[in-house]
This record gives structure tokens, sequence and C-alpha cells, in this order.
């Protein structure tokens, strides 16, 4: 095992080379140190020790370490210390009559001028006066050894620096004195463009030439481009830069239109060369622009168009199941990700700003840590709400984010039905829920609005309806032109049906749920307000708040439109005002199973009163106006009686013809049914029944029997 070692037999070793420096330390110091039972004077500190005992020995006659003097002068570059002397080392560059000093390595610089500040430093309370002198050795960089012994390490340091560092340091003295030439001839450079330079105007002269200005701005007005010059136009390729500067003129025009405008234009030509304008310069289709200049004013309607050239922020969710936000984001971090925190509204939100390895490729993306989601799509989640150990319903569930999120909330527990119409999509689907280990879904393949059919009772349904996306133009440039009113009157009709069957689907008497979350990535009013309110008058529900602080408000009235003022509870949310894409989000909450009858069966209940209202006479609405009839003439009854007779005849005679054929017809019927009574026995026909009235067939033979009568007469 080996032998143990003894302290006690162990040699000692002489002193080392720091204790060999510090030899007589103690001797000296004891000579300045307050005796032991004195407890009530200051104590001094290590610095103060050695700076007093310093002072002692210089006014004792001891040679100096240092050679100080109050106003030290730079050494010019390539000047030597005398050989006898040990002290500090400097090489002096002059810029703008300036030293400028560069220490060089392991020599101690001169000490600077004292001043009053260093003078309080001092913690000697003896000498005050000559600690003035030895204010500047405070710093450790600057301190030399206390006796006079030249430090041993730093010309250690010097002696065993490589050739390479040796090189390095006659580089940078090259670069330090190439730079300090720069400096100077800037510094002669301004010196002569401050000689040059012309006399400052006068203040008379800015106020006349801003008043000239002035004058200049006011008189020139914005002009509407004449039909020739737009003919110009359509003839040539854009100009972009022209078309840009003329949206902002129309534009500035517009919020100050009673004195900018010129005469004899109408607001409506403005607009409509906005409209044209706007759709050139951001390649819009001509219904996309005119609806997005409904919906928005005009402060609004540039910043909208601009947001969407721009995409928006890389967003992702921390999958809670696996992991923490804060340990993802170190782990991020380590790999040269720079995120942050989505915002208050989300404890699971982080942004990412640039990254040096692919976002969607690293270890902690393919084990389930987290999923690339947009920051609108969490919205619906969060204002769904899911608890735990409920059944919940996703009608439209690809690509899976939602849905993941939805499990995520519950903690896995619960059942959640995940349903797409298109099964394609339903792969990614599966594939996120499998690597983000969700256990509590199931997966589901048909159409939404067979759903009440097929499995109802759910206590929350998610409806993330398929709509235009006039909300996502950023990713999805293509929607600019390729969408008509057909396409969003269509959107609309299967978004009504998905809403209704989605409602149909929610049990009402769910103790923790019976709410429903419809949302959509499209910012028309056709896709949003009017459903909502369509299923406000087709069922049993209520628009209830979601819980979110920021977004803005749904409308209650659009143009000639007026909605229900609960629809102010929905939320708007915009690129340019949130930097999210464009969402809308309304919660209801279902307070009965029943279906309210529609007016049609209302009226086919009640047949009085689903008359004509012009038939009605003011307040009396039960009698109906007797409509006066027009008088006949008689020339005009009698050739009605004529053609009545006509048509009677007429009627008689085709009676007469079917009847004719009729029994026509009967009597071949008869005679199929002789014949089928006909049996063949032995390949032979046997007639059973009475025999049906047949043509007598004579025998070529034998001659007829008058013949025979002639031939025996």
């Amino acid at each position: 095992m080996g032998r143990k070692l003894d302290p006690t037999k162990k040699e000692k070793r002489g002193p080392g080379r720091k204790a060999r420096k510090q030899k007589g330390a103690e001797t000296e110091l004891a000579k300045f140190l307050p005796p032991a039972g004195d407890e009530g004077g200051k104590r001094l500190s290590s610095r103060a020790r050695k700076r007093a005992a310093k002072r002692r020995s210089e006014s004792a006659g001891a040679p100096e370490t240092k050679n100080l003097s109050p106003s030290p002068k730079p050494l010019t570059k390539g000047a030597r210390q005398p050989p006898g002397k040990k002290g500090p080392q400097a090489s002096g560059l002059k810029i703008a009559n300036k030293p400028l000093l560069v220490p060089a390595k392991g020599k101690k610089r001169p000490a600077p001028p004292h001043s009053s500040d260093e003078e309080e430093d001092s913690e000697d309370n003896d000498a005050e006066s000559e600690g003035d002198n030895w204010a500047s050795l405070d710093s450790e960089d600057d301190m030399v050894d206390d006796y006079g012994v030249a430090s041993e390490e730093e010309t250690d340091e010097d002696d065993e620096l490589l050739p390479i560092e040796k090189a390095a340091q006659k580089q940078r003295a090259q670069e330090a004195e190439t730079l300090s030439q720069w400096s100077s001839e800037d510094s002669d450079d301004e010196e002569e463009a401050e000689q040059h330079s012309p006399k400052p105007k006068s203040k008379n002269d800015d106020e006349e030439n801003g008043d000239l200005q002035i004058n200049l701005d006011k008189d020139e007005k914005f002009v509407l481009p004449s039909g020739k010059e737009i003919e110009q136009e359509n003839a040539q390729a854009p100009d972009l830069q022209s078309v840009h500067q003329r949206i902002q003129d129309i534009v500035g025009v517009l919020r100050d239109f009673g004195s900018q405008r010129e005469e004899g234009r109408s607001r409506s030509e403005y607009l409509s060369r906005l409209r044209k304008d706007l759709a050139t310069y951001y390649s819009y289709g001509d219904f996309l622009i005119g609806k997005i200049m409904d919906i928005f004013p005009l402060s609004e309607l540039v910043e909208f168009l601009e947001a969407n050239e721009v995409p928006r922020p890389i967003t992702l969710r921390t999958n809670s199941l696996k992991t923490r936000r804060r340990d993802l984001a170190q782990a991020l971090i380590n790999r040269g990700v720079n995120l942050d925190p989505l915002g208050k509204w989300s404890k699971t939100g982080l942004v990412v700003y640039d990254s040096s390895v692919p976002i969607g490729a690293t270890p902690e993306y393919l084990a389930g840590h987290y999923i690339l989601q947009g920051a609108s799509s969490m919205l619906p989640v969060i204002a769904l709400a899911p608890q735990e150990h409920e059944r919940i319903l996703d009608m439209c569930c690809a690509p899976g984010g939602k849905t993941s999120y939805i499990a995520q909330l519950m903690k896995n527990t619960g059942v959640i039905l995940a349903n797409d119409a298109n099964a394609q999509r339903l792969r990614s689907v599966v594939g996120n829920l499998h690597r983000l280990g969700v256990t509590n879904t199931i997966v589901s393949h048909d159409d939404g609005r067979h759903f009440p059919k097929v499995v109802g009772g759910f206590d929350r349904v998610l409806l993330d309806a398929p709509c235009s996306g006039t909300g996502i133009i950023s990713k999805d440039p293509s929607v600019k032109t390729n969408k008509d009113e057909k396409d969003i009157k269509r959107c609309a009709h299967i978004q009504k049906e998905l809403l209704l069957s989605a409602i149909d689907s929610v049990n009402a008497a769910s103790k923790t749920g019976g709410y429903i979350v419809y949302c959509t990535c499209s910012i028309m009013v056709e896709e949003n307000e009017w459903v909502v309110e369509y299923a406000l008058k087709k069922r049993n529900v209520r628009l209830v708040p979601m819980g979110l602080d920021f977004g803005q408000e749904g409308f209650t009235h659009f143009r000639e439109h007026r909605f229900h003022p609960t629809l102010r509870s929905t939320r708007r949310f915009y690129p340019h005002t949130h930097n999210m894409d464009g969402f809308f989000i309304a919660k209801f909450k279902k307070f009965s199973n029943a279906i309210p009858p529609s007016k049609k069966s209302d009226a086919a209940a009640n047949p009085t009163n689903s008359t004509d209202s012009r038939l009605m006479d003011g307040p009396s609405s039960n009698k109906a106006q007797v409509v006066p009839q027009p008088k006949i003439s008689p020339k005009l009854v009698k050739k009605t009686k004529q053609a009545g007779k006509a048509k009677v005849k007429l009627e008689t005679r085709r009676t007469e013809v079917k009847l004719g054929a009729g029994k026509a017809e009967a009597k071949g019927k008869q005679q199929q049914q002789l014949l089928k009574k006909t049996v063949f026995k032995n390949g032979k026909q046997v007639h059973e029944g009475p025999r049906p009235p047949t043509a007598r067939i004579p025998n070529s033979s034998q001659p007829p029997p008058w013949k025979k009568q002639k031939s025996q007469s």
C-alpha cells in the first residue's frame, strides 16, 4: 500500500523567492506598529503600514528606489534610462502637442502630479505633507518593492518572452506611432478649415430664407394628374417613386380636404386615384384594395399595407410537458440564438430575433421541447381556456399547433378529438403530436359539418375556420391578386355552416364548459362579424369576454350595416399595431341545447301573419284590403264559352280514342293469356282449356270437299 508520510521527519527547505524579497519585513514593520495593548488607536491597513515604513526609511537617509518629481516629463520614443537606476520607463508620443504615455510591458509608469483627491485617500495621520508625493503609489500597478529590491517577476517575464511576443510588441508600437501621425494631421486640417471657413450668416438672412420657403410651400398645392398624363403613365412602365410620392400627397390632401383640395375636384376623385396608386405600388387587386380601404381609416391604411410587406418575427412556444421556458431559453442562447419572452400575456412564448443555427432543426426541437407557432395562433387557445379532464373538439386542427397547446394546458388529461377534412394535412398533425409527447388526443378525418350527427356532447369546441387568408398576406403574397368577391362569399357560407355545427356539438349543461371559440386569419367583415351575427340569430348563444387585455374591439357598425352591441367583446389583431398576423377571435357561451325556430317555420305555422305587407292597411293589420277586379265585356264571355266547348269536344274525342286503344290492348292481353295456357309434353304442344279460334289449314294431298263432290257427280 505504500509508506505513510511522517510530517515530523520532513526536511525544511530554504526560503523561496518571495521570502527572500520580503526578508527583514517583520523587523522593519515592528518599529512602526502600535503597542499590543493600545486598542484605542487607529488600526492601519497593510498599504498604510508599507507607506509609513517607506517614508521612515527615506527620512533616515535610505537610497530612493524611484525618481519622483511633481511634474514628470514624458520620454520620447527610443529614450533609455541610465542603467544604474531602476524605475519606470515609458515611451512618449506627442499628438497635437500633447504627450501620450504608452507604458511598456513589465515597466512602471512615472507618478502623475499629485491632486487633492489623492491627498484625501492617504491614510497616514502623522505626516500629511510627505503623503502628497506618495499618494500616487496607492495602486498596485505603480508600487515597487518596499525595501528597494527589484521585482524579479517582471524581469523574468521580460526574459521569458517568446520571439513572436516581442514582434507583437513592436507591431503595437508601430501602430501607435501611425495613429499619432493621423491624429496630428486631422487636427491640422481642422485648424485650417476653421481659419478658411466663411463667416456665419446673420439671423436676418436665415429668417428671410425661411419665410420664402414657407411661402413656396403654401403656394404649391397637389394637383391630380389629367387624362393625358394618366394615359402616358399607362403606356409606360410605372415609376414607383413618383407613385409613392403621389400617394403621400393624396393622403395629405384627404386629411385636410377643405383647405388642400383642388377646385372643381371631389373627394371621390381623390379616393379613386388613391385606390389605383395603392394597387399599383403594392401589387394588389382592385377588389381587395377596395375592401381594405373600407376597413381602415387613412391614418392606418398605408401602415397596414407596409406591414404586410415585412415578415412577422419568428415565435416559438415552449412545450411545458417536457421542459420549462427558462431552461429552453438558456439552452438556445448557448447555441447562439438571440431571443426574448414573447409578452406578459404568454407564459410559454419566445420571440427569436436572429440565430446562428437553424431554429427548426436543433436537438431541442427534435426532442419536442418547443414548436414553431405564430403569436396570433396562441390567442384562440388562451381564449378557450381548457380545463383538465374535459372533452374538447378541435374541428379544424391541422397542422396541430393549437391541438398540442390544448393538450399542454390540460396536462395530457381528458380527451381531445382533433378533426380535419384534409387527409394530407393530418400527417403533420400526427407527427407534431408524437414529437411533443401528446397522449390524450384522437385524430379523425371527417367533414366538420357532419359532426353533430357523428359525435357530440363536448365541453368546449375550437373552430379555426378556413378563410380567405387576408390577414397573413406577409406569408402568402398571392392573396393580393387571387381573391375576389365570390371567394369571400364562398368562405363565409362554409364558415356559417361550420359554426352552427360547432355550437350544436357543445353540451350547454356542462358544469365547466359550454364554450365555443371561433377564429379566422382574415380581416374581412363578411367572414367575421357577419358570421357571428348569423350565429347569434340562429342558436341560443351569447358572446362573452375572452380574457385578453389587448386587441381592438370588433365592429358594431360597418358602413350601412349594424351589428349586435355585444360584438364589442370580440377582438381584432392587426400586423401594424400588434406585430402579429391579422386575426379575429370570438367566444360564445351556449345557454340552451334547444334550437330556436326559424322565421320560415313560424310563417308556415301562422299563414295569416305571412301575408304581404303591401296588402295591409296601416294599424288594422288583420283586415286585408279588397282588390278591385276589372270588368269583362260580353264578347269576351262568348268567346271564352265557345273556346270552352271546343276544348270539351277535343277532350271527349281524346278519351274515346284512349278507350278504343284500351279495348284493343285488352283483347291482345286475352290472346296472350290463352297462348300461355299451352303446355309442351314430350316435345308436342298440348292445349289445355278452350281452343283458340284458328283458321283451318287444308291438306295439300287431299282436295277440298267441294271438289270431291264435283268429281263424284
